[in-house]
């Protein structure tokens, strides 16, 4: 599991390396990722497509992948990377507040202090940016950068809620992937050639930047984090975007000697507290009380009359987890 948070975390460092434009890397990234994903699809024949509003759902949370991926990475270009990580990160706030408006699922008190104390860090990040005067510390415009980081926030709370409908419905995690990345790099490609965006051109290195934000935080890091989901808690796996902000921070201060401001620090140690508060919330509900394990005990007379050849109930599948979702 922490490969997989260090491997997400790199993204925004790898993208402000690839010196590319933003729709540019975001469609490279979802297209490389569904020509990574789409052959181990084909070779593991009991993975199937989704079919019908299965299908249609997907390709919705795959619109709104390419939403996110070009309002977030569109921001590095104007904030820092912590500002901008710290923000997008703040995903599951929407996804509470979504889950209540659109699903009529509440959040327990302790969740909705924690989307009020994360919103009010968002504001406190906002309200200490100021320019850079180098292009070159990216926050040229921290307050146009820190909006879209926001927007990539609830287009990313849109994509995990539909996969998460998707998983609760039987979809396994790579069709659904494949199915993802490919619309969204669809979408990404209509986009980048109405905004008449360059998509080719480009120098090595930024070549090997692209395919490293693909394959390291895409492929590699969301995998990592979902196959984490069979073997240790949710709420654990879900708290690791927690650390992302903190790790993705660090790269930028030794990668790309980039401060950040006092104000950032500040707000940004405010929505992790509050993130904490509403994933520990959100961990904290009350589950459903399971059924007894043992049947009650039958007289003798009353037990119906068993047969050696008479096979056991199947047992029935548990469900599968749903999938984290991080920049």
């Amino acid at each position: 599991m922490g490969a997989g948070v260090a491997a997400v975390s790199a993204a925004a460092v790898f993208i402000r390396l690839a010196a590319a434009p933003p729709l540019a890397v975001a469609f490279w990234r979802t297209a490389i990722a569904a020509a990574v994903l789409a052959p181990v699809l084909l070779l593991r024949r009991r993975d199937v497509l989704p079919r019908g509003r299965d299908l249609a759902l997907a390709a919705g949370a795959g619109v709104a992948l390419a939403a996110h991926f070009a309002l977030w990475i569109t921001s590095l270009s104007w904030t820092t990377v912590a500002s901008s990580v710290v923000i997008v990160c703040t995903q599951p706030v929407f996804v509470a507040l979504l889950s209540w408006v659109l699903l009529g699922e509440r959040t327990s008190r302790r969740g909705l202090a924690g989307i009020a104390v994360a919103l009010a860090g968002t504001a406190l990040i906002a309200a200490g940016a100021a320019p850079s005067p180098s292009p070159a510390a990216g926050a040229t415009r921290p307050l146009l950068g820190d909006a879209l980081a926001l927007g990539g926030a609830v287009a990313v709370s849109l994509y995990v809620l539909a996969g998460r409908r998707l998983r609760t419905r039987g979809v396994g995690i790579l069709p659904y992937a494949v199915v993802v990345n490919a619309t969204a790099a669809v979408t990404l490609l209509a986009a980048a050639l109405a905004f008449g965006v360059t998509l080719t051109g480009f120098s090595r290195a930024t070549w090997l930047w692209l395919g490293l934000v693909a394959v390291a935080p895409q492929v590699a890091g969301h995998t990592l984090l979902n196959w984490s989901l069979a073997r240790v808690p949710a709420s654990i796996v879900s708290s690791a975007i927690l650390a992302e902000p903190v790790v993705s921070t660090a790269f930028a201060f030794l990668v790309l000697h980039e401060r950040p401001a006092p104000a950032t620090l500040a707000g940004g140690a405010v929505v992790l507290a509050g993130l904490w508060l509403l994933l520990g919330g959100r961990s904290a509900a009350p589950a459903a009380p399971s059924p007894p394990t043992t049947p009650p005990p039958t007289s003798i007379a009353t037990r119906p009359p068993t047969s050696a050849t008479t096979p056991a109930p199947p047992a029935s599948p548990a469900p599968p987890a749903s999938g984290v979702t991080t920049s």
